[in-house]
Formats: C-alpha cells, structure tokens, sequence
C-alpha cells in the first residue's frame, strides 16, 4: 500500500524451513521449503535466497524460509521473469499496522501501483492507524481503483493464505477462502485523489512485493501460467 498521504492470495500451509531436505530422486538438493507439488504450480521461492528475484534486494531478507521486508526499508521486489495470465498461491503475515503490496504485471521500474497493472494491497487494515483509510486502499484492493471486502484476514501474527488470479483485465482474490475482489480493470473509470493509473491496462509484467517499510512476510509462493 501507498502512504495515506499519497495518492495512495487456497493453498496447503507447509511451513517453510532453512533446513536442508533429502536428495530429490535427480540427485540434487530439494529444500525443505519447497512447497508439496500441486498441478501445474511452479514454487518461485525457494526459501533460501533471492535466486530468480531482482529490484530491491537488499530491502528485504529472507528468515526462517520466508520472504521478510526489512525495517524502515523495502521497495519493489519482483520475479526475473515476467508473466501475463496466471494464478499465483502464497502465504503472507502482518505485523501490526503492517504495510506491503502484490506487484501485478510490473514494468521493473516505477510505482508498483502506476506503472504496473496494479499493486494489490497487503494490509492491516484493521489498526487504529489506518481509521480514515480510502476503501481502496484496504487489504486485497486493487490500490486506488477497486476496493476490497474486508473481514477475511486473519489476527496479526497469523499466516493468511492468498490466491490471485489474473486474466486479461480481470483480477480475482481469494483470501482464507473468501472472495475479497474479483473485478475487470478495463471498467474502472474513476481513481481515488483523481490519480490516474497509467499501467492497469497493461498485459504482461513481473510479480513482486512492494515494501513499506515494514516487516511483512511471505512464503510458500507458487504460480501457474495459464492460456
């Protein structure tokens, strides 16, 4: 999510570990982070390093087999490789106040929220210090554009389970296995503080995180291209 003061993903909970796993039947090293196989779901994290990842590396870590963005840093993290229609899984969880975003088909440089299709928000929208927040700007909104329901996270502290899916204009989130949003981008009309979104007709980009600053995690991410 963007500050106030601008114009501001079910899925198998395994816990993601740094420890070492057994040989994979190839002979390689399979992390104990990865998550089971699912049809079609390729893990994009894998629960060690930044391998596969690029942007603003040094503004996150990871810890305890999980993507963390680090104190008063953060910035917009994203995949090497970019994706145009696809549902992505993960795991993510808040601390108080806690303020991030999903990055939707990001260009690799610019707003997360402008310049990219979209920047979901990832958001306790529940603390006090978000009373007068926008409805576009609650947890799982399409940031700016369309808002969210609200009620479905869980308490800070508490891994949430999250899918998006994304095809063509149209977005769709499910969180703990309720629908927060399932909107057509190429509708929406009017932007919250009159700020255009130059970037949400966009049909190809990145996946990331857009940090702010404070230390939300995610892990057990996957994603599957569709048609």
């Amino acid at each position: 999510m963007r500050a106030a003061a601008t114009a501001l993903f079910v899925a198998t909970a395994t816990v993601l570990a740094c420890a070492s796993s057994p040989a994979s039947p190839t002979g390689t090293t399979a992390p104990a982070t990865q998550a089971p196989a699912e049809a079609g779901f390729t893990p994009i994290f894998n629960g060690r390093d930044f391998d596969g990842w690029t942007g603003a590396v040094d503004g996150y870590e990871v810890k305890d087999g999980a993507i963390v963005c680090k104190p008063g840093q953060g910035g917009t993290l994203f995949t090497t490789r970019q994706y145009r229609n696809f549902v992505v899984r993960l795991e993510f969880r808040l601390p108080p106040a806690g303020n991030n975003g999903l990055a939707i088909r990001y260009p690799g440089s610019g707003d997360s929220a402008y310049a990219g299709m979209t920047e979901l928000q990832v958001l306790d929208d529940g603390d006090p210090k978000y009373a007068a927040l926008d409805p576009r700007q609650a947890h799982g909104s399409a940031y700016g554009m369309v808002a969210a329901k609200r009620g479905a996270l869980k308490p800070v502290g508490e891994w949430n389970e999250q899918e998006v899916t994304v095809n063509g204009s149209t977005i769709k989130v499910v969180l703990n296995g309720t629908v927060i949003l399932d909107t057509d981008l190429s509708t929406v009309t009017t932007f919250m503080a009159d700020s255009p979104h130059p970037g949400k007709d966009r049909t190809e980009g990145h996946f990331g995180f857009a940090g702010h600053n404070d230390p939300v995690a995610f892990r057990n991410i996957r994603i599957r291209e569709l048609p």
